[in-house]
């Protein structure tokens, strides 16, 4: 792994390491307010286009590299957010809020 690798890696960490915290204060609010699924759709694709970029130098090269596990990862927790986003939504409904 060189320093490009692990620098990007690292920028995926730190971000990953929020969503944790995002999907808990989803999980616990019950409710969509103050959430933006335009925003939630928006870093799914940034991250699908990196994962894009990291399978295209995995068929370029041959290489894998180890990032692409964090990108599937945050992807993942990202996608985790946004079903919880869809359940507060109909619990907002059913509230009448």
């Amino acid at each position: 792994m060189n320093l490009v690798h692990l620098c990007e890696a690292g920028m995926l960490i730190l971000f990953g390491i929020s969503w944790p915290f995002n999907i808990i204060k989803s999980w616990k609010s019950r409710t969509a307010k103050g959430k933006s699924i335009a925003f939630e759709y928006i870093i799914v694709v940034g991250y699908l286009v990196g994962l894009l970029g990291k399978y295209l130098s995995w068929k370029y090269t041959g290489e894998l590299a180890y990032s692409t596990w964090f990108y599937i990862a945050d992807i993942l927790m990202v996608l985790t957010d946004v079903a919880l986003y869809y359940r507060n939504t109909a619990l907002d409904k059913q509230r009448g809020k």
